[in-house]
């Protein structure tokens, strides 16, 4: 069957954005935003006002202003009581949507019943100055308030009015025109662009040796002594001592996840399991983590004895005491440095140095992304009656995690923000996702409660796949898989260019590991890797919560691929047709060669001879052949070389395939939600395919024993047969040239049909006789 074409809907699409205001040429850097279409935007910062006129005989004021600017408006925070407030706001609106010639700033007094008018000062628009970064911020001046006549009043205000772009530093904080119906302060907070940084993670090694002296409650029974240690919400434990005793070993490593700064101590009890469902606590020792000791290498650390305590109430006394024994641990607590945290699936990973910054190698370059803006975006939420969203992005490379503002109702919204980021090695991934903003309107809690935002789409580039020095601008599909199936939910146009600061660091960056060496001298487990990842991307997502304005827990997680490693029938699909697509290669070779053999075409297997003869003659043209073919297919495929980044294929990820009842399971909790008859068809089917892999793992398991069966005299006569062919080998291959033996045997594997017969060849014979150990198996 032919493979069906991608939709074109779903596929990457080169885009000619006028970049950097018309400023950039070619691939040369010539302004900090030359990767964004620029936007012309008003500017207007709202310093102070001074002696303004007072309501009542004590002069007092209320005063606050408003920015008016055609249909759109905002305003100032109001101060109580005060003739001389300062505010220091700065309100921008979008060129394209000024509708009016004037910018009108009133000054107004606050009242319950209506805020009286005190002034105002008119601006003509196109009177008003531009002004185009690395210039100076534009000077304040003061301007004499006045009626709605245009006669003087009593009252100054300092203002500066001017047109710029995004580039201001003025655009982050400022009150933007298009985000006018966004209410409250927190509302305001949610919808502006903001740069956040990954806590320091640290692998934390607590190597339990030994404990002395321990004076268990029931002095008639060998206590079963094991040590749990908790940090944070991260809770592990020894196994039970072999050692039934007072002074019992156990030289068991338990690891942990610490971000910097440490809040949280790690406290650790020895325990006695009295009975299988109540422990007693023989002791406790806390550890504050700021005085641990820093490994950077694979040397050994020194180990420390800790004292334990022990918390109990004395008969007739209230108050609780504190009691020290002579209990003590010994133990070899340290915070690794020399391995990377990993808080990110390992296939998509932005960041790949250690922990302890000394060990950072310099940075081999610089990625500048520009987020332009979107288009086609899916109506996510309710509002008035009808759908509306209000989108935001969120890139992660690193530790640096940018959000852009987020445009309020719009289905096309265009941020044109740029943001950069060091690179220390070529072969990591950029993630951007797109979300919609659910808490424009103090919904939801601080916390990451409540209402969640939306997830759009996402898009990952890896930067091993971008020529160096090049501008690429493509629209990229928003492509997420619900239970209905995979659904596009718009387009995000970026801009992509990866700066190499050193094109010889960069390459000698591909012969070093991939992870830091420390991963390979004391490499962790598989179970530990998936549980430190676990925990690392749980501090992460609530380190960022607690940010102003927060990076929520769904947002952190979605862009962390927390759940990649959950079981889904659609990705084993993908996989294994992946693997027959890595193999597809080496069948086909083969399929050729059996071509040659069969002579299906009689002057290519003529050719075949002579090659093969040239080599068995002059076996040192073997190597050089071969690397010289390889050359020669690199150097032919380089002019159908990939131009465009990769994306998400949904056809690769047999997303457009999948059964509604295989992303129903998907999709289901775990443990499962789903009703006991949906759950036992998916057993049962599980079991299908587990049964053929089973299958094939035993048959690959049969070959390998048949080999080992060949000198195990399991089958004496098949063993004896095999020892004196060696025998016989051996004499011929000693007396006949090696030259002779290899034509023979290649012209014997090239011999003509007409000498061929169909039934299997004499050695596949004797080796299907061979025992396995298949008769043992119940």
């Amino acid at each position: 069957m032919q493979p069906r074409p991608v939709p074109e809907d779903f596929s990457l699409k080169e885009t000619r954005p006028h970049l950097g205001g018309g400023k950039i040429g070619g691939d040369k850097l010539t302004s900090t935003y030359d990767l964004v279409e620029q936007m012309q935007y008003l500017y207007v910062r709202v310093v102070k006002a001074r002696d303004l006129p007072g309501k009542d005989v004590t002069g007092s004021c209320d005063p606050y202003v408003e920015v008016k600017l055609g249909n759109y408006k905002g305003t100032t925070r109001h101060f109580e009581k005060k003739s001389n407030p300062e505010w220091n706001q700065v309100f921008a609106f979008s060129k394209d949507r000024i509708q009016a010639s004037v910018l009108e700033v009133t000054v107004k007094d606050k009242d319950f019943v209506k805020d009286d008018f005190m002034g105002r000062v008119l601006f003509d628009l196109h009177e008003v100055p531009k002004r185009v970064p690395p210039d100076s911020p534009l000077a304040p001046q003061w301007y004499m308030l006045e009626d709605r006549k245009r006669d003087k009043l009593k009252g100054e205000l300092m203002l500066a009015v001017w047109m710029g772009t995004q580039a201001d530093e003025a655009f982050p904080d400022a009150w933007h025109s298009d985000a006018a119906a966004v209410s409250g302060t927190d509302g305001v907070a949610n919808i502006r662009s903001k740069v956040y940084l990954s806590p320091k993670l640290w692998y934390l090694r607590v190597n339990v040796i030994e404990a002395q002296d321990l004076q268990p409650g029931d002095k008639g029974r060998y206590p079963e002594v094991f040590v749990k240690a908790i940090l944070g919400n991260q809770a592990l434990r020894t196994r039970i001592s072999p050692s039934r005793s007072i002074n019992p070993m156990w030289n068991e490593d338990l690891m942990f996840v610490a971000a910097e700064p440490f809040e949280e101590p790690l406290i650790l009890s020895v325990e006695d399991r009295v009975v299988p469902n109540k422990d007693e606590v023989l002791g406790r020792c806390a550890i504050p983590l700021q005085y641990v000791e820093r490994r950077l290498d694979h040397k050994p650390i020194n180990t420390r004895w800790y004292n334990l305590e022990k918390h109990v109430i004395v008969e007739g006394d209230q108050k609780k005491k504190e009691i020290k024994f002579a209990s003590r641990i010994h133990m070899r607590i340290c915070l690794e440095g020399g391995y990377h945290v990993l808080d990110e699936s390992t296939h998509y990973s932005s960041d790949l140095r250690p922990t302890a910054k000394p060990l950072w190698k310099p940075s081999i370059g610089v990625l500048e992304l520009g987020i332009l803006s979107a288009q086609g975006l899916m109506p996510m939420k309710a509002k008035d009656g009808r759908g509306t969203t209000d989108a935001y992005c969120v890139a992660k490379y690193g530790q640096k995690w940018v959000r852009t503002r987020t445009i309020i109702d719009s289905f096309m919204p265009r941020w044109n923000e740029q943001y950069t980021w060091e690179v220390f090695d070529p072969c990591t991934v950029v993630t951007i996702g797109v979300f919609d903003n659910c808490h424009l309107h103090g919904g939801g809690d601080k916390n990451g409660g409540g209402t969640r935002d939306s997830r759009i789409g996402k898009v990952r580039i890896r930067l091993s796949t971008l020529e160096t020095d090049r501008v690429y601008t493509h629209s990229y599909p928003l492509l997420v898989l619900h239970p209905n199936g995979v659904k596009k939910m718009g387009e995000i146009h970026l801009a992509v260019r990866f700066t190499c600061s050193s094109l010889l660091n960069m390459m000698h960056m591909y012969s070093h590991p991939l992870l830091p060496k420390m991963h390979y001298l004391h490499p962790l487990t598989v179970s530990q890797l998936d549980s430190l990842r676990h925990q690392a991307t749980q501090i992460v997502s609530m380190r960022l919560s607690r940010a102003e304005p927060p990076l929520r827990k769904e947002v952190v997680e979605y862009m962390l691929d927390v759940g990649s490693h959950m079981w889904s029938m659609r990705r084993s699909k993908a996989n294994f047709f992946r693997i027959m697509g890595v193999l597809g290669g080496l069948i086909a070779v083969g399929k050729w060669f059996d071509q040659i053999c069969n002579w299906k075409n009689p002057i290519t297997t003529v050719l075949i001879h002579i090659l093969y003869i040239i080599l068995v003659v002059y076996p040192e043209l073997i190597f050089p052949t071969v690397f010289l073919y390889l050359f020669l297919i690199g150097v032919w495929y380089y002019r159908w070389r990939p131009r465009h980044p990769p994306h998400m294929d949904t056809r690769l990820s047999h997303a457009d395939s999948a059964y509604p009842d295989e992303l129903d399971e998907e999709f289901d909790t775990f443990p499962t939600s789903r009703a006991a008859d949906i759950v036992r068809m998916r057993y049962d089917r599980l079991r299908s395919i587990a049964g053929r892999i089973q299958t094939v793992v035993g048959d690959l398991a049969t070959q390998g024993e048949r080999l080992q069966s060949l000198l195990s005299w399991r089958d004496p006569r098949a063993t004896a047969l095999f020892v004196i062919f060696c025998l016989v080998a051996a004499v011929v291959l000693y007396v006949t040239p090696f030259q002779v033996v290899a034509l023979l045997t290649g012209f014997y594997v090239l011999r003509h049909p007409r000498f061929r017969h169909k039934l299997p060849s004499v050695p596949l014979n004797f080796f299907r006789r061979l025992p396995a150990r298949t008769d043992c198996m119940l």
